[in-house]
């Protein structure tokens, strides 16, 4: 599906110390033109991120970075340059980064998109600050583009008081008849060893969950590259562990999330989106995995062969890939795409994905004398306090209780006891933010009397 490139970047990762420490005071949120890479930038920044815009390469998120750990491919081929459209004379630039995309993609007529260098993904984006402080918001806006008929006006949203990345992007029709696309949010993620950077990284995961009623006969679909591929194992949650291998995998999930993990550096990034159970998606499917690497090629007498390759010529990147559904816009139509990521420290498989972090050890309740003795393991989306709230068995609130403070640049390990009322049947952990407001819940158990 993607056209190969050159040499991957290397990037420092920042380990996340084991301990927990109490969150600091925030001081806001920035937008400021920058320098990067030799490209003129935006940077939108809170104590947590960076976001690093180069408006001029068709309004695209060429970095993020999470206390200090980048994320995001940069091809240092095109580093600081820009080819048009007209230069480019129909190839793509994969300059990297994240943006917005048509789908579906092909060659075979007008209501395919073939892959190429136009005013969506090349041409520049118009950049504008909605507001700073306490909330950034910026605008991309996008030429019309005359192969597809649309336009791309994007609103990115970063807060002064969590690590929260929120995406709206609007597919415009810019033409004077009706124009039928799906659009995709194409996210490359860096896969260079960090220490090593000729080698990939051995230890990089992508996780979505399986859809029950899948209509993919295994769960997914490998749509490009070997339908055997080790890299791809499947229960509950679809799991990718990251091999040097060209490969595309659809899936039809129907959870509304997906989480890239870096067990290497011990960060990963959640991607969530909201699934329209009565809409159309193309080809079924509302996640994308792409795997850069080499692939089987046929000669003109169908001799199978897999060329030489190295990183010099195949850079190693994986894209994540969320579709919206297909519309069918009138002239002068509008459709949005909602989409949250979530910057986390993280360094093993999600197990679940509730409002206010992930769960990576099933939170255990378990009676103990007059006690209740909590574990678990977690990832909190953002800052704030924990909150142990126990119910009956009627859903009455009984009694809650203080646990710590919590970081999202740490790990929660959660182990520590509390006082047993009497009726109790259940309990929820809950992130409260600095304000005491609720921020959702992070996992919920059964109170065992075992």
């Amino acid at each position: 599906m993607k056209l190969l490139h050159l040499i991957a970047v290397a990037f420092i990762s920042l380990l996340p110390s084991a301990s927990l420490a109490a969150p600091q005071s925030t001081t806001g949120c920035s937008v400021k033109p920058g320098s990067y890479l030799g490209w003129n930038a935006q940077m939108v920044t809170n104590r947590w991120v960076t976001l690093t815009f180069v408006p001029q390469l068709g309004g695209r998120l060429m970095q993020v970075e999470f206390n200090g750990h980048p994320y995001l491919f940069v091809n240092p081929r095109f580093r600081g340059k820009y080819i048009s459209p007209a230069e480019a004379k129909g190839d793509w630039i994969n300059y990297g980064g994240d943006k917005i995309w048509p789908m579906p993609e092909g060659g075979q007529d007008e209501n395919h998109w073939v892959i190429q260098s136009t005013a969506i993904d090349d041409l520049p984006y118009h950049f504008e600050t909605i507001s700073k402080g306490k909330e950034c918001t910026v605008r991309l806006t996008g030429q019309p583009d005359s192969i597809t008929g649309m336009r791309i006006v994007r609103t990115v949203s970063l807060n002064a008081d969590t690590p929260e990345i929120r995406f709206h992007a609007v597919m415009e029709n810019a033409t004077a008849h009706s124009i039928t696309w799906s659009i995709q949010s194409v996210s490359q993620y860096d896969l260079a060893d960090p220490t090593h950077p000729s080698d990939f990284n051995h230890d990089l995961w992508a996780f979505a969950p399986r859809n029950p009623k899948s209509s993919f006969p295994d769960g997914y679909h490998v749509r490009y590259g070997l339908a055997e591929d080790p890299a791809f194992t499947i229960n509950d949650l679809f799991r990718l562990h990251w091999t040097y291998f060209g490969n595309e995998v659809w899936l039809d999930t129907t959870a509304g999330w997906l989480a890239v993990v870096d067990k290497t550096s011990h960060y990963g990034m959640v991607e969530t989106f909201e699934f329209k159970k009565e809409e159309n998606y193309p080809g079924s499917t509302t996640v994308i995995f792409y795997k850069n690497g080499p692939s089987v090629h046929f000669d003109e007498q169908g001799a199978a062969s897999i060329p030489g390759v190295t990183p010099l010529t195949t850079p190693y990147y994986m894209e994540a890939e969320v579709n919206s559904p297909m519309v069918t816009l009138p002239p002068g139509g509008s459709y949005a795409f909602d989409t949250v990521w979530h910057p986390i420290a993280i360094a093993a498989q999600p197990q679940e994905m509730h409002g206010s972090g992930v769960v990576i050890k099933r939170l255990e309740a378990t009676i103990k004398m007059s006690e209740i003795q909590l574990r678990g393991s977690f990832s909190a989306f953002s800052p704030g306090r924990l909150v142990a709230v126990i119910y009956s068995n009627h859903g009455a609130e009984i009694s809650r209780h203080e646990l710590q403070a919590i970081d999202p640049t740490r790990p929660i390990e959660l182990n520590t006891t509390m006082p047993l009322p009497e009726r109790a049947s259940r309990i929820a952990v809950k992130v409260l933010n600095s304000e005491g407001e609720d921020r959702g819940t992070l996992a919920v158990a059964s109170i065992d009397s075992k």
